[in-house]
């Protein structure tokens, strides 16, 4: 077979992708990733063809107006203002984002002429070029695949669809007219409103070759052991962010370096634990903290969880499956997108807490009453076993060559 992984946002998303993509290429198929040149290094050490045809897409950039009125707006409450931002949202990813990356990916697809397209849950694009070269397409695990309706998208692709002179719909489920791909059980799903479908056992060896550094483990194992990062997407996009590739936006987004000096503030106040704290390159005045905190710039998170008590995590979707596959607890201090509907899931859940307030104080006393409860703990560890039970990754080559015929 011949699979086109279609790759946007972050690194991360490269690397909830790998994992599937080296098995179908150590299968003897051949894979190759379109994706923007910020994560096309992700599939570089895999026997993965990579292109990189995606300039940096800003889901919403053509409805800010509309997402910064929302914003401003005092009479509604912080469901109503998420659901209203999703709506716009919806247009955007399914309008004016699908339409340039259709631009950018159609003749990648039709010079590649794929047997099947394993996409970006922000690739929407895709779904329209499945119907139009006549294969099957699947999203692979994403939060934006999680929290977009897709009654809302239906419209916007029905547009399109007619543009490119393709049969409109009906059915909002036609958007995965084949499933989707998941790492997490049904019972722990995150997805809002799409069907389970394939769901495979969340791989702990994303990095080949990775270890903990030494001073990892010579840390004391008489106190608990906390673990912060504030993941990839929020520095790498203020980094990039007021560049020509990347537009200033014009409402504040979290700042990451403020997000991360109240952390490395409220893990100071665990004094009776360990807290190890990710930086992601974020540069952090260490001087004068106290000598249970350390700070290291990366660190094989998946690794760590399984040593760690509690994880203080932004609530991206790889942290949090990667928490659900090391039976850790976690404390979620959401920092956008669909990290606040991450957060609302793992309590629903019981398998953690949301931080409701961006101070040091309600940081420190969200950790601590996690820490404090033996519930969570045993929920978390219920949680790794549903997880353990699902098929390895390996198994979806089968799965996905039956798919494809």
């Amino acid at each position: 077979m011949r699979i086109l992984f279609t790759t946007l946002g972050s690194p991360s998303h490269g690397r909830a992708q790998l994992p599937l993509a080296r098995a179908l290429a150590a299968a003897g198929h051949e894979v190759l990733a379109a994706t923007t040149p910020p994560i096309g290094s992700v599939f570089e050490h895999d026997d993965v063809r990579v292109t990189t045809p995606i300039d940096d897409v800003m889901p919403g950039a053509d409805v800010m107006p509309e997402l910064v009125e929302i914003a401003g707006r005092t009479d509604l409450d912080e469901k109503e203002r998420n659901d209203l931002t999703l709506q716009v949202m919806s247009r955007s990813v399914a309008g004016g984002m699908a339409r340039e990356l259709l631009g950018s990916l159609l003749p990648v697809a039709q010079d590649f002429q794929p047997d099947l397209i394993l996409r970006d849950g922000m690739d929407l694009a895709s779904v329209l070029m499945g119907e139009k070269l006549g294969i099957p397409q699947l999203p692979t695990p994403s939060g934006t695949s999680n929290s977009l309706d897709p009654a809302d998208l239906l419209p916007h692709l029905n547009v399109l669809r007619e543009e490119l002179g393709l049969p409109t719909h009906e059915d909002p489920l036609s958007v995965v007219p084949r499933g989707r791909i998941d790492y997490v059980p049904p019972e722990l799903s995150f997805s809002k409103y799409l069907p389970a479908s394939w769901s495979y056992r969340q791989t702990v060896n994303v990095d080949r070759g990775s270890v903990l550094p030494r001073w990892v483990a010579e840390l004391p194992t008489d106190r608990p052991l906390v673990f912060a990062a504030l993941g990839t997407a929020l520095p790498m996009f203020q980094e990039r962010q007021g560049s020509e590739e990347m537009p200033e936006m014009p409402f504040r987004m979290p700042d990451p370096n403020d997000s991360l000096r109240t952390i490395i503030e409220a893990v100071s106040r665990l004094d009776d634990c360990t807290a190890i704290v990710a930086t992601m390159g974020i540069p952090v005045d260490t001087d004068g903290l106290p000598s249970h905190v350390h700070v290291a710039e990366r660190l094989p998170q998946p690794l760590l969880l399984e040593a760690v008590d509690l994880f203080l995590t932004h609530g991206g979707f790889n942290s949090i499956r990667e928490a659900l596959r090391t039976a850790t607890p976690v404390a979620v201090l959401p920092q956008f997108g669909d990290q606040h509907k991450n957060a609302q899931r793992i309590q629903e859940l019981g398998l953690g807490r949301k931080v409701t307030e961006s101070t040091p104080g309600a940081i420190t006393g969200t950790c601590r009453e996690v820490l404090a409860d033996s519930a969570i703990a045993a929920r978390a560890r219920r949680a790794r076993m549903s997880m353990l039970a699902l098929p390895e990754i390996e198994s979806a080559v089968a799965d996905l060559e039956k798919l494809v015929g």
